[in-house]
């Protein structure tokens, strides 16, 4: 990879005519980053993932990140190259420049981050039940998640200032977690009651281990929303050119090696079964690991860590909502921003309220998540084939380049990803296709109401 030497302005300067507050430094970027990935994925999925693949959790997720991490180089050039608000949305009009495309996938994208905050909150709730041994029914587990959606839409409607910053202070809570999971692995290996040789061992009731693992990751790849989530805060960011390649990179790298670290830990202490039961699995590993723990204690640090993922979905499906609006692809009323605040109001409410429906009427845990993977995937073939389009677009800044054979790589793994020979359950294909028939609706309504105004 390579940057392109031409640069007379840059994107950041007070001139660039955003009305978005950049208040987002390297710092508080990569804490953005690593907390998404890190969030309800590690800490509510794995046990899914388990339940695929058995042993050898630890595999779909590296191939995930190897997925992931093809597809961020092109994010990469575009997010340096177009330093706007729409993200995949706004790559989307500039490589193909048809208008129910670019809607579509702008579509696509803020779905992806409400069924991603949807899970999250569902999580929450479910962890608030089992962490404080309440074995509450479903109705208080969907009351518990629309409260805490109202409470984070209150908190983005705050500022952007003090999302990142509350996203930083979760991030260190998550990561603690985190660090509690490997100290207690290293205590029980020490004592020799964890058998490391089950993170290696091949399910064998499984039919080999490739289609398992693809299955794997096609739920595994829910934890990769962080940098989809980053690129449309790059209005927001002081130096977008500078800042997001280094941040992305390290981000990716954290995030992957805490993963490995923590599914390994996990499958040697918990036996596949019990792993794959429920929504908290990483607090069961210290029910068993550590039964002195205070279950409520970690029960409270793995709430905040799927909060913290609906934070920033919800943060990030505004900006989209904001930056569609701003291209003209959405009424106006979505792009109004509060001159105080400098946050886009009716966007925020908007998506809050779409992620409260879901909420309510699709509820289960993996089914959202697995959505939600479906959705990116399909989404990060387009932004892959977009760089390609759009490497022959001058710009007059400093942007990162990526090579052609990633990008191809990446759309092809990606495209591979969304088929039905996954094994991915059809119940995510079908939420898929609902969302993205509501999309086509008011695609024709924006179209109409366009028109007569």
């Amino acid at each position: 990879m390579q940057r392109d030497a031409q640069q007379t302005t840059s994107p950041d300067d007070p001139g660039d005519g955003t009305k978005l507050k950049r208040a987002i430094g390297p710092g508080l970027l990569l804490l953005f980053i690593v907390g998404d990935i890190l969030g309800t994925g590690i800490y509510a999925l794995t046990g899914k993932v388990a339940e695929e693949v058995g042993g050898i959790v630890w595999l779909p997720f590296l191939v995930a990140f190897v997925v992931a991490t093809l597809t961020a180089c092109s994010y990469l050039e575009l997010v340096t190259k177009y330093p706007k608000a729409a993200g995949a949305a706004l790559y989307t009009e500039k490589a193909f420049g048809i208008h129910f495309i670019t809607f579509i996938v702008a579509f696509a994208v803020m779905s992806s981050g409400l069924t991603s905050a949807s899970t999250a909150a569902r999580a929450f709730a479910e962890n608030f039940s089992t962490g404080f041994g309440l074995d509450l029914g479903g109705f208080a587990i969907t009351a518990i998640g629309l409260g805490f959606v109202a409470a984070i839409a209150l908190i983005n409607l705050r500022g952007v200032s003090e999302s990142v910053i509350l996203n930083a202070v979760f991030t260190c809570i998550e990561l603690t977690g985190l660090i509690i999971i490997l100290v207690i692995g290293m205590m029980v290996f020490g004592s020799g009651e964890a058998d490391i040789g089950k993170a290696f061992t091949v399910d064998d009731s499984k039919d080999g281990i490739f289609w398992p693992v693809i299955a794997g990751t096609t739920l595994a790849f829910f934890a990769m929303v962080g940098f989809e989530d980053s690129v449309n805060m790059a209005e927001e960011t002081r130096n977008p050119s500078r800042d997001f390649p280094r941040m992305l990179f390290a981000g990716l790298g954290i995030a992957a090696l805490l993963y490995l670290l923590v599914s390994i830990v996990a499958i040697s202490i918990v036996p596949v079964e019990d792993l794959a039961e429920g929504d908290t699995p990483l607090l069961k590993v210290v029910e068993v690991g550590a039964p002195s723990f205070p279950p409520w204690f970690f029960g409270l640090i793995t709430m905040i860590a799927v909060g913290n993922s609906a934070l920033i979905n919800l943060l990030m499906a505004s900006r989209l909502v904001y930056g569609m609006s701003e291209q003209k692809v959405l009424p106006p009323v979505l792009g109004k921003v509060n001159e105080a605040r400098q946050t886009p109001t009716t966007a925020i409410l908007f998506t809050s309220l779409l992620a409260a429906g879901l909420i309510t009427f699709v509820g289960a845990v993996p089914e959202l998540g697995g959505t939600t993977a479906l959705l990116l995937l399909a989404v990060f073939a387009v932004v892959n084939v977009a760089v390609l389009i759009l490497k022959r677009d001058k710009v007059d800044h400093d942007h990162f380049r990526t090579p052609v054979w990633v990008a191809v790589a990446g759309a092809v793994s990606c495209a591979f990803l969304v088929g039905p020979w996954t094994g991915r359950n059809p119940a995510q294909y079908g939420i898929a296709a609902v969302l993205i028939g509501i999309g086509i609706v008011l695609w024709f309504a924006t179209r109409l109401w366009m028109r007569k105004n």
